[in-house]
């Protein structure tokens, strides 16, 4: 499997950005996906993620209310919707896919900046 982010950027506190990850390879085999973030000097956390079988989504408590997580099967593409950013939104956003045996898979990263 292999996942392409992009969306990221320079934006306003307050401001919006969509973050997308394309997927390609053997996505049959996926079972779930979400969105990481890993800010300078911080621990890589899981931000929001989604079920592919259920559709469940879950969220940090520090993102509920405004990020959402979706897909578009058609495309085989997974977005990450952040509105209200704040400057602590700050990081490196990394996309993530585990398949049904347990593997991961990371994209390259897309930087995020909010500035204050």
């Amino acid at each position: 499997v292999q996942l392409v982010e992009s969306g990221g950027g320079l934006v306003q506190a307050g401001g919006s950005l969509r973050l997308s990850c394309a997927a390609s390879g053997s996505i049959f085999s996926i079972y779930a996906m979400g969105w990481y973030r890993q800010a300078p000097g911080k621990q890589r956390e899981l931000v929001a993620g989604i079920t592919v079988g259920s559709g469940r989504t879950d969220y940090a408590d520090s993102v509920k209310g405004r990020f959402t997580i979706s897909r578009d099967n058609a495309k085989n593409t997974m977005y990450l919707q952040m509105n209200s950013l704040k400057p602590e939104d700050t990081a490196v956003y990394y996309c993530f896919n585990r398949d049904n045996a347990g593997y991961g898979y990371w994209g390259q990263g897309t930087q995020v900046t909010v500035s204050s």
